[in-house]
């Protein structure tokens, strides 16, 4: 997030005034000294957890490097964002004491795919609030991606649980897109918020809930995304 307003700092500076560094709530030398310290005390820290995680971290950490600084002027930038998506999910996997990337017939693998197509569609939404380029509907289908997933995978005992969590993912959807394609005054902020707070949904589908802590867990950190956004805004 640093890194990302370091990089756009002249184009917001002609086209978003508001944000930190045009406004001059904070220097831009200070938010590429926090930024970039924040990426490499990640990848110490990460490097202390064996080869496999350290590899995908120095692969995360390239990929948001690159998509901070070519966002702004690719349009396949979405897949760039997914794929950094992507590689946290599988170094979180490639951390745990068992099964890693591989366990569970690759879920994590498909869990971090689902998520990356949820991304996409996410971020295809974002553009278009500051290009003001007319609203398409083909990135909703995307974001479907985690229910389809949580509706295959879970059999027998969990289907009915994969339901319910599917259901509550699939209202805020709805919630977050109505203020783009069903109100008078369309607000792309306002649903790019919104499916922001719902990666923590598309989390809690990949895990299936869980024990009756982690679903508390989840659904604090799904009401602290949205209670931070009044703070720090989401786009």
């Amino acid at each position: 997030m640093y890194l990302n307003d370091a990089f756009d700092a002249e184009f917001d500076l002609q086209h978003r005034p508001e944000r930190p560094i045009p406004s001059g709530a904070i220097r831009a030398p200070t938010v590429w000294k926090w930024g970039l310290t924040w990426l490499l005390l990640g990848l110490i820290s990460l490097s202390l957890l064996g080869k496999v995680t350290i590899i995908l971290a120095v692969l995360l950490a390239l990929s948001i490097l690159i998509y901070d600084a070519i966002h702004k002027i690719f349009s396949f930038s979405p897949l760039l964002m997914a794929i950094c998506r992507l590689f946290l999910i599988l170094l979180s996997a490639s951390a745990a004491e068992e099964g890693g990337v591989s366990g569970g017939t690759f879920l994590s693998v498909w869990s971090a795919l689902v998520l990356a197509a949820y991304i996409v569609g996410l971020s295809y939404l974002a553009r278009n609030e500051s290009t003001r380029a007319p609203l398409r509907y083909w990135p909703c289908v995307l974001l479907a991606a985690p229910v389809v997933l949580a509706l295959v995978v879970n059999q027998d005992g969990f289907q009915q649980r994969g339901f319910l969590f599917s259901l509550v993912f699939v209202l805020w959807t709805l919630i977050s897109l109505r203020h783009v394609f069903w109100a008078s005054q369309p607000n792309v902020g306002r649903t790019v918020s919104g499916l922001l707070a719902g990666i923590v949904l598309v989390d809690l589908l990949a895990v299936g809930g869980g024990t009756l802590a982690a679903g508390i867990i989840f659904a604090g950190l799904f009401i602290l995304a949205l209670l931070f956004q009044r703070v720090i805004p989401a786009t």
